[in-house]
């Protein structure tokens, strides 16, 4: 009997084991069968010469301008979220061949942005400001993926591109975040060229960093504090890029890496526990059609290796698989195309602000970051956790969650 039992015991472990195999093999799954249905339209298009003629402009404005920046927002958006996984190369796997094939993608595409003879030539000069951000994201893409995305490029592409960001340098940026998009190009620009514009460089990070820090892991938008998710979407993710490059090059500011560091894994922590136990989290904010994208922070830190010894990988991991299964899920996201629609959990374009546009939503891929990490990391290998809101509703005694008062 008492062996009957034991091997019922037995029988239900190796049950167990294999089924916690499988749900983990079906989030990197999940999360590479999502990214790639985002981003397809775009790469596919622009890979083509054909982003323009077929990408809709779906907006509350109805400036042309902005319809002719827009190309450019879904380009750097896309690349800025899919650059960390294709940093990890083509190989021999499934996954390393569907690599392979987004890595030709890209690059294709990325010759025809910045070929002036090219139907899909992008607009990079200073006809409008929007340029300056999604030229930073583009940026930010290179320098998550150096090898895969800027050393696959020829030379005549390189410089063409390296052209194209230096016409940046004549759009002023807003008193705001918007600081930290001169700064980010800047960064690539010493990274790939080693020569950059110092004041533009030097001028956002130093305002974040001694004028606009509020405490416990938050900047203000500017000089005021603003309650929205822009602390995840831009800020921390490149005040932490830029210092990075600074640290590598051996410059003057490369201290503030720590402390910003420090600052990131806190808020990290809090991001976490923002997401309910049904998987959803506060809609709060502007620019909340961006979805998930959201949790650009936390999705960051987990890349970095920067969380906290109480935020498991595996816990955040599966917080945000259910957030983007309970948004995907929601509603309709998508146009018969396969662009994305403007809305939170489907076609909701009242709930956008006269900013946005289609191009715009493609940010929603920097939850993707993670995909970064190779299979046999632990955000993909340990089994599926609890999060901290799921966690304290069942329950469990999650302990105080602590303010970082440096």
């Amino acid at each position: 009997m008492r062996n009957s039992v034991l091997y019922l015991f037995v029988l239900l472990a190796l049950f167990l084991t294999t089924s916690c195999e499988e749900k983990q093999e079906s989030d990197r799954a999940y999360w590479i069968e999502t990214m790639t249905r985002i981003v397809d339209p775009v790469l596919n298009n622009l890979a083509e010469n054909t982003l323009k003629k077929n990408m809709p402009f779906e907006s509350l404005s109805d400036d042309t301008l902005r319809q002719q920046v827009s190309y450019l927002e879904a380009v750097g958006r896309s690349l800025c979220g899919i650059a960390p996984w294709l940093e990890l190369g083509a190989d021999s796997t499934t996954e390393g061949k569907l690599r392979s094939k987004y890595i030709r993608l890209v690059t294709k595409g990325i010759s025809n942005a910045v070929n002036p003879e090219a139907p899909d030539y992008l607009v990079f000069d200073d006809r409008h400001s929007q340029v300056l951000v999604d030229a930073a994201f583009l940026a930010q893409a290179l320098l998550r993926a150096p090898t895969q995305i800027w050393g696959k490029l020829d030379a005549t592409t390189q410089q063409r591109l390296i052209s194209e960001l230096e016409k940046t340098r004549s759009i002023s940026p807003k008193e705001s975040n918007w600081l930290l998009f001169a700064s980010m190009i800047e960064a690539a620009m010493l990274e790939f060229t080693g020569d950059c514009d110092s004041t533009r460089l030097y001028y956002g990070i130093n305002r974040f960093c001694h004028e606009w820090y509020k405490g416990d892991g938050w900047y203000g938008d500017g000089a005021r504090f603003h309650f929205d998710y822009y602390n995840s979407l831009v800020i921390h993710p490149m005040l932490t890029d830029v210092f990075a490059v600074l640290e590598k090059h051996k410059m003057a500011g490369a201290e503030h890496l720590k402390s910003e560091q420090e600052r990131f894994s806190r808020f990290a922590v809090q991001q976490e526990r923002l997401i309910s136990p049904e998987g959803t989290y506060p809609v709060v904010g502007r620019s909340i059609v961006y979805r998930f994208g959201v949790f650009h922070g936390l999705a960051q830190a987990s890349l970095m290796e920067i969380l906290p010894l109480e935020l498991p990988y595996g816990q955040v991991r599966s917080a945000l698989t259910a957030v983007m299964r309970r948004q995907f899920n929601a509603g309709n996201n998508f146009d018969e195309n396969g662009w994305l629609k403007v809305g939170f959990t489907g076609s909701q374009i009242n709930m956008s602000e006269p900013y946005i546009n289609t191009g715009s939503l493609y940010l929603c891929t920097a939850v993707m970051l993670p995909l970064g990490l190779p299979e046999s990391h632990p955000f993909w290998s340990e089994p599926d956790q609890e999060w901290t809101n799921l966690k304290a509703w069942n329950g469990i005694d999650v302990g105080r969650d602590k303010a970082y008062r440096k």
